[in-house]
């Protein structure tokens, strides 16, 4: 039997990352009911044998709260890490000269091996190398054959097999290693829906991986290599969704530069009408602290303001001693938010003009007709769940509840702003279209005795792409009381 859950009153969806902390049924759901609305799997993290149990977790509570769950796979990416020395770690002065190169001999003080040809391939004087997540900062001085010299401009201690990043260079390495090629496969296999490729460069990086998905699962960039700023719309155009991975962002450029970007690449990605998830460190404090700093709460609320589709818990969530909590606060931030009276003037800023295709006009139009006759929900029928972006795209002031025949479709839509999916038979008259809306609409407490509901479908029905219609319909008393609750009707 179904646990009753009521819908969520915000649009904004938060997405939870599982780990240590959380990764067990009843934490699972306990996030869930705190407000998660999607969880994320990291691959760097652990095998794949141990991502078993927990994508079974996620998909437990379909049956439980008789909603679709939405699993995000995020892939490790090419790390860059330094080799090891020999004793451990050394201290690097400022002002020093350091070689790196392809010698695998342990270190010391004066040079340590890079194992990756692609940055001496790639490296030129006067490029920065940043060290365990910016620490220490070398700057190239001469390229050499397989030897890199350079001068250490913020010293520091440094460890075996430190990280690496190269923010002044574009790599001419595969964005997918072997090990993401065997998580890519293995995600695909357990049947999640999002796979998100790390440390995209250039459009051609997702190109393999979406070759490999083959249509089985939605396929998302995290932005986080300044090199991908300068194609970031080619990159949109070629994904399904977009993460603005604040992390590696903040490593490789200056602090000051991240909050615009921010900006940039959500308005980008709103207008390209891709789904976009603001991540990482945004209430880092949480890991230890039961409640954040205000200038925490001001970030996740900036996000939100500026239209987000989703925000993220890291750490918070995955490893930290308070996830439930984490995930309470995250909820009732973007609670607080979407009921600010100048909140629907903000989130449209960003103006998102539709293309000039029938669906496109429509979708528009529902937004504008529901927010006109003060509507209580924006229904649509769709296949592919095209039509379910192209609302979210409009960010409506009313929910969208998503019918779809297609069970991936609706798993899928837990990334969308707004998006309340119901995974149902496809109709076959528009009769039984504006009967099932009616319907829906009652069961699932979007609307109720009096209320207005704006129905976008597409005829001839169970057609992809065929959006051509566009109905207000009105739910009458008798209806309601001939509506037999969740199980009848």
């Amino acid at each position: 039997m179904t646990k009753a859950i009521s819908p969520r009153s915000r649009k904004v969806r938060v997405l939870a990352t599982l780990g240590p902390a959380s990764n067990t049924v009843e934490m699972i759901e306990r996030l869930y009911e705190a407000g998660a609305d999607a969880f994320r799997v990291n691959m760097s993290h652990g095998d794949q044998a141990s991502k078993v149990p927990v994508i079974a977790a996620i998909r437990s509570l379909e049956k439980k709260f008789g909603r679709p769950t939405t699993i995000l796979a995020d892939l490790q990416g090419p790390k860059l890490r330094v080799g090891k020395f020999a004793e451990g770690k050394v201290v690097l002065e400022t002002g020093q000269e350091f070689t790196l190169d392809r010698d695998p001999t342990p270190g010391d003080t004066t040079r340590v091996e890079l194992p990756h040809r692609e940055i001496f391939e790639a490296a030129h004087p006067d490029a920065r190398l940043l060290l365990d997540d910016g620490k220490m900062v070398l700057r190239v001085t001469a390229v050499e054959k397989d030897k890199l010299i350079t001068r250490v401009e913020v010293g520091g201690t440094l460890s075996n097999s430190k990280g690496l990043n190269v923010p002044d260079m574009v790599l001419p390495m595969a964005a997918l290693t072997e090990k993401d090629r065997s998580d890519l496969a293995f995600a695909v296999e357990q049947g999640v829906d999002w796979i998100a490729l790390s440390f995209v460069q250039r459009p051609e990086d997702l190109m393999e991986a979406r070759r490999l998905i083959g249509g089985k699962a939605a396929l998302l960039a995290k932005i986080e290599k300044p090199s991908a700023i300068t194609r970031l719309e080619e990159i949109v155009e070629q994904c399904d969704g977009v993460m603005v991975a604040r992390g590696d962002l903040g490593v490789e450029l200056p602090p000051q530069s991240v909050p615009p970007l921010q900006k940039r690449i959500v308005e980008t990605a709103r207008r390209m009408g891709r789904p976009v998830i603001v991540a990482t460190q945004m209430l880092e404090s949480m890991i230890d602290s039961p409640s954040p700093t205000r200038a925490e709460v001001s970030d996740v609320a900036t996000a939100v303001y500026d239209g987000a589709d989703a925000i993220m818990l890291s750490a918070e969530s995955a490893a930290g001693k308070w996830p439930i909590e984490s995930v309470a606060m995250m909820n009732s931030i973007a609670d607080a938010v979407e009921r600010d009276p100048a909140h629907g003037d903000r989130v449209h800023f960003t103006v998102t003009r539709p293309d000039p295709t029938t669906a496109d006009a429509l979708a528009e139009a529902a937004k504008n007709i529901a927010r006109t006759v003060s509507a209580s929900a924006i229904v649509c029928f769709t296949s592919s769940g095209s039509t379910a972006r192209r609302i979210a795209r409009e960010r409506p002031t009313v929910p969208i509840m998503v019918l779809t025949p297609k069970i991936e479709t609706a798993r899928r839509s837990g990334l969308l702003w707004g998006s309340h999916a119901v995974h149902t038979r496809d109709v076959e008259s528009f009769e039984e279209m504006v009967a099932k809306a009616k319907r829906m609409a009652l069961r699932q407490e979007l609307a109720g005795a009096g209320d207005r509901i704006v129905v976008c479908a597409g005829v001839p029905f169970g057609t992809p792409g065929s959006t051509n219609v566009l109905h207000v319909v009105t739910i009458l008393g008798d209806e309601l009381k001939n509506y037999q609750g969740p199980e009848g009707g």
